[in-house]
């Protein structure tokens, strides 16, 4: 057990480390030069001052409520609408092709009608955000709603368990831990969704700033940029992973993940 804890931890900073010496090498032996690819510690020092601004933090919450707001749009009518056409069957007829449609159209394509459509604020970025975001919480949604067990239906039907009862002892218990994994997906497209949104329309954001570095040829702040996002996309993303474990323990995914730790 120790020694497998000691390889999750040795083998993952032993392929960082050596990339990144991969890295610092090929710079100084190809002579790249730094408007081109700056090496890892010219990067971490744009990285400290970038950091080291309190006007970046502007940028940054700028881009998380974005993100975030997109996210539990796309939350809200994924699961709304998974839900309903899991239990409407004619519902799903009529709206799943129309919904499947959209999907299959990029995005980014459509970035700059939203940009049209709700101006160059947060409106418009947040739109993004949810466009790119719903989908796997739909698909997600409408799957975990559609999987229960028709004999464990019956058994709450023999019960005479009311709507509520049923919901919340059968429906949601079973399609939780399937939502959440959809939610994991989402909240890294939202991310995207923002990021899209500040590239070709926006005035504030870590995007535009990414969009401003590479105007001025801050390659080392550009990639400065490129690792705040990164933290922040991973923050998010690992406050969905721990929400799943703390509202699914009981899921064999969950169980399994905390009998490997």
């Amino acid at each position: 057990m120790r020694t497998d804890r000691f390889l999750r931890i040795a083998l993952p900073t032993a392929t960082v480390a050596a990339f990144l010496l991969a890295w610092t090498a090929y710079v100084h032996t190809a002579e790249v030069s730094a408007f081109i690819l700056p090496t890892p510690l010219q990067i971490v020092s744009a990285f400290i001052g970038l950091v080291s601004d309190a006007e970046i933090w502007r940028h940054a919450l700028v881009t998380v409520i974005e993100a975030v707001s997109g996210f539990l749009i796309a939350v809200v009518l994924g699961i709304t609408l998974g839900m309903a056409m899991a239990r409407i069957q004619m519902l799903e007829w009529a709206f799943k092709p129309f919904i499947v449609c959209l999907q299959l159209i990029p995005k980014i394509a459509l970035a700059p009608l939203f940009i049209l459509w709700f101006g160059f604020g947060l409106e418009s970025k947040i739109v993004i955000a949810a466009a790119l975001s719903f989908f796997p919480v739909f698909s997600n949604a409408l799957v975990a709603f559609r999987s229960v067990e028709p004999g464990d239906r019956d058994v709450f039907t023999m019960l005479q368990a009311n709507p509520v009862q049923r919901f919340t002892m059968l429906d949601l218990p079973t399609a939780l831990p399937v939502v959440l994994a959809g939610m994991e997906v989402a909240v890294v497209m939202s991310m995207i969704g923002a990021i899209v949104g500040e590239f070709i329309g926006g005035n504030e954001g870590l995007g535009y700033l990414a969009v401003a570095m590479l105007q001025e040829l801050q390659v080392p702040g550009l990639f400065a940029v490129i690792v705040l996002l990164t933290l922040i996309g991973l923050t998010l993303y690992t406050l969905i992973a721990q929400l799943r474990g703390w509202l699914t323990p009981w899921h064999a995914s969950v169980a399994g993940r905390s009998q490997d730790a």
